[in-house]
């Protein structure tokens, strides 16, 4: 049993090393950098429409605040004249946008938090994203290396004995007109 155990263990060996070889690093990293910036192209979009939420949320909460003020108004009037039948409808009204105005400060404060989550998220993943970029041009760069070692060296160039010839004469001409 151990012997077969062993062999299958051999073998997946095996079949691991060749698709290593067979997979180049270069794409692989590619296609990972492509992927990540689609995951990050998402979160930022979806970090935008929270954004958009988080304002409308505010505008109506601004708005039922108008509304509270207005029916406090209102009922001070109601007070003011004695009219406690005219008053219930408006007290109704205040317990209906005060209870909007708690659920909407409910979900503004869970907005708030998703929203902190996802920026450190988006953060992190663009942090990653410019990691995985430096080792694409690391990478990028071993592989066209050779090429470049050789712009380093002093290039060959060839001169003539009939070029030193020429600059000779031209050195002394222009050493005897000085």
């Amino acid at each position: 049993m151990a012997l077969i155990t062993r062999m299958t263990r051999l073998f997946r060996a095996d079949l691991h090393a060749v698709l290593d070889r067979i997979e180049e690093p270069d794409l692989l990293l590619r296609q990972s950098v492509r992927e990540m910036e689609e995951a990050l192209g998402r979160d930022c979009q979806r970090l935008k429409l929270l954004q958009h939420e988080q304002g409308e949320i505010q505008a109506r909460q601004a708005e039922v605040a108008g509304r509270l003020a207005q029916v406090e108004e209102e009922l001070d009037v109601c007070f003011r004249a004695g009219n406690e039948a005219l008053a219930r409808p408006l007290i109704r009204r205040k317990l209906e946008h005060q209870r909007f105005a708690e659920q909407l400060e409910r979900r503004a404060a869970t907005l708030a938090k998703t929203l902190e989550a996802l920026r450190s998220q988006v953060d992190e993943n663009h942090d990653r994203l410019q990691g995985m970029r430096q080792k694409m041009e690391l990478l990028a760069g071993e592989s066209r290396e050779p090429a470049d070692e050789r712009g380093w060296e002093m290039p060959d160039y060839g001169v003539r004995d009939d070029e030193v010839e020429v600059a000779l004469l031209r050195e002394r001409e222009r050493r005897a007109q000085s």
